[in-house]
């Protein structure tokens, strides 16, 4: 890859940046930071290609990623680029709809050769994304940011890369919210049952509704200035609750986990069953 001296200029989300923003699945985090743990021992970060689609409100939408093999020195970065182009093929066998859109790395922000790859992936892509990952939690929550480049030029002269900051959404359901904490703490015990992740799903849906009626008191009681967006989406959000008596509620979640044991229960043979057969097959060619 080529080598050179840029300037690395880093911004916060401005005006003129928020035209464009991303959307993060948490398949990608998960598949960076275990790319991330299994790097090489000299490596200090990884990087890797994004992949996934521009929908039509012209937000990314990322939704895979693969790491490509590099090496980098303070001066000049080098991509196995046969690599990359091979994993985007087999990438696309299975998912054909899913294009490049950027390019990931680990660590805080950009650094001075972030310039060099972001060259490297604008060739393949037109305004590629560029997505950092803190892999380390340092501040407790993990730091995910997105950028886009924008060169600066005095005439014909290239002064320096701009990346500014754009809007990021990492939007996940409950089973992934539960992953993704899980992810966040440096020391588990074990990993949560079924029961003990709908429990924490039960309470924080709680809190949620604990604030929601703290917020109608309040605009109820005057504390509060109403606000008219905020009023219709619970209105929606009310209407679109079946109307279920108490007993119905009672007998949809009695069968939901009877379903649910059953399922534990078939599993569990399954296991035995194929544990079985295993000793059985190896006594067979012993004798």
């Amino acid at each position: 890859m080529a080598t050179g001296e840029q300037t690395v200029l880093q911004f916060a989300p401005t005006a003129s940046s928020t035209t464009l923003s991303a959307k993060v699945h948490p398949l990608v985090v998960f598949n960076i930071c275990d790319c991330y743990v299994r790097r090489p021992d000299q490596a200090e970060r990884v990087i890797g290609t994004l992949l996934g689609s521009v929908l039509p409100d012209g937000t990314v939408d990322i939704r895979n990623s693969y790491a490509v093999p590099h090496n980098e020195s303070s001066d000049q970065v080098a991509l196995d680029i046969d690599y990359h182009h091979n994993m985007l093929l087999s990438h696309q066998k299975v998912n054909p709809k899913e294009v490049i859109v950027g390019w990931y790395s680990t660590g805080l922000g950009v650094s001075g050769g972030s310039a060099l790859i972001h060259d490297f992936y604008a060739r393949e892509v037109s305004n590629p994304v560029h997505l950092t990952v803190d892999t380390g939690f340092r501040m407790g929550a993990p730091a995910i940011k997105a950028y886009v480049s924008v060169n600066l030029s005095l005439g014909d002269i290239q002064l320096a890369a701009q990346f500014q900051e754009i809007p990021l959404d990492l939007r996940m359901i409950e089973a992934e919210r539960i992953g993704f904490d899980i992810l966040k703490t440096t020391m588990v015990d074990k990993l949560p049952s079924d029961l003990e992740g709908m429990e924490a799903s039960m309470q924080r849906l709680l809190a949620l509704i604990d604030d929601v009626y703290k917020y109608v008191d309040d605009v109820v009681q005057g504390v509060t200035a109403p606000d008219n967006s905020v009023g219709r989406f619970i209105s929606e959000v009310v209407a679109s609750l079946p109307k279920l008596s108490p007993a119905v509620l009672d007998n949809l979640v009695n069968d939901n986990m009877q379903d649910h044991l059953l399922l534990l229960y078939l599993s569990s043979i399954t296991r035995t069953q194929l544990s079985i057969a295993e000793k059985l097959n190896t006594a067979a060619q012993i004798i």
